[in-house]
């Protein structure tokens, strides 16, 4: 009996499917519509009658500050720390925004697991005080796992016991040196080819991929395999590669495989404080708000141009995952939301110094009331956000059934 042939889309007819697949992600759940809708979240809060946020500080945020883009990420070193995932949404804004995404991202976790409303009351509690106490006067990161949130030790573990072999049988299907095409990857044109094979022919990619402590300096890098990925969500239709590469010493036998991510970096969603200083290249503003807010990432990336267009670069690491909360009880999901926004809490902390820290900590407390120790500002901003994407999400999912018929 043969194999089913597989029919690829050309170049040309990419976008169609790829905004197909996007909009199918977004309609299987409310929390995977909050996580793919970066820039309705940003109209919804300019629409909504919230009063007046805090004005934090200028500093780099993360700007899409969903759960799924918080997780284990490996440095160059090889320790593991969870921090931000994601950096390209990222700019110098208004840290407040970063609150309200998460805090709206876990309310949404909460409802799908079919949590009273008193849990999500308390979760935005737990938010504030994790996040609050990453501003005292140390800045080290968590080091017991079994201090972790389940959801966060669960991962946590397995991201220190990934090996190659993992990343490749997850990322690519197996751990033969080529990547095996399908669903998840199409072939690419010629003129695509080329270019991928200039990019890691420059001295800059070698350096990038040589940096890692288990390989060595002069090594020499070689591209074995290449394709369009279909990847993500809100990324889908932008330029997105997975390139296959083998990293070995001068006139050595011996082989090291690593996977990178060629990445399109398109303009922000979230609004930038006026008179920021941040860089006009897109892809370059991403790897500079990521080593502002998570140096583990913002070390392993580089920008680049590619086809004309400004891609990110960087090699994926078998450490590096995200959380999912899925079915979450009342103590986890206040556990991991204390815990996850401490996490935000010590990406904004670390840039700024004990005077400013201290002040933005003070604008923290205002605004809460005797009965919900959350400020007002977070708590009407997740509910009316909750509201208007409950609306938009039901109504997506009708513009894509009728699509679909």
């Amino acid at each position: 009996m043969k194999a089913k042939q597989i029919s690829f889309p050309n170049p040309d007819e990419r976008q169609k499917i790829l905004a197909r697949t996007r909009n199918l992600k977004m309609a299987r759940s409310s929390h995977a519509y909050v996580r793919g809708n970066t820039s309705k979240f940003y109209e919804w809060l300019e629409s909504l009658k919230t009063g007046s946020l805090p004005e934090g500080p200028p500093i780099w945020i993360c700007g899409d500050c969903h759960t799924g883009n918080l997780g284990p990420i490996a440095d160059a070193k090889g320790r593991v720390e969870v921090q931000i995932r994601d950096l390209d949404q990222s700019i110098v804004g208004n840290p407040a925004h970063d609150l309200i995404r998460l805090a709206l991202s876990l309310a949404s976790a909460a409802r799908g697991s079919d949590l009273p409303g008193v849990t999500t009351a308390k979760m935005l509690e737990q938010i504030m005080d994790g996040y609050e106490q990453a501003f005292g006067d140390t800045l080290d990161p968590v080091g017991d796992i079994e201090a972790l949130p389940e959801s966060v030790r669960l991962v946590m573990r397995q991201a220190i016991r990934r090996s190659w072999r993992h990343l490749a049988k997850e990322r690519i299907e197996n751990t033969n040196p080529d990547i095996p095409l399908g669903k998840r990857f199409w072939p690419i044109s010629e003129k695509e080819q080329h270019a991928i094979e200039a990019l890691f022919a420059a001295e800059s990619m070698r350096l990038l991929v040589t940096q890692l402590r288990s390989r060595e300096n002069d090594a020499q890098v070689d591209l074995v395999d290449a394709a369009y990925w279909v990847k993500g969500c809100s990324s889908l239709g932008r330029l997105r590669y997975a390139a296959l590469l083998n990293v070995g010493q001068n006139g050595s036998k011996l082989k090291d495989f690593c996977l990178l991510d060629i990445k399109e970096a398109v303009a922000a969603a979230a609004p930038r404080y006026p008179d920021s200083s941040m860089p006009e290249d897109n892809a370059e503003r991403v790897v500079e708000g990521a080593r502002h807010l998570a140096p583990f990432l913002g070390q392993r990336m580089q920008a680049v141009q590619f086809l004309n267009k400004s891609v990110i670069v960087r090699e994926l690491l078998p450490q590096d995952l995200k959380i999912e909360l899925e079915q979450l009880t009342p103590d986890e999901a206040m556990r991991a939301a204390r815990f996850l926004a401490t996490v935000v809490g010590r990406a904004h902390a670390r840039q700024m110094n004990m005077a400013t820290r201290k002040d933005w900590k003070a604008d923290l407390l205002k605004n809460r009331s005797k009965s919900l120790d959350a400020p007002s500002w977070l708590w009407r901003s997740t509910v009316d956000l909750l509201v208007s994407h409950e609306g938009a999400y039901l109504e997506h999912c009708r513009r894509y059934a009728l699509d679909s018929f």
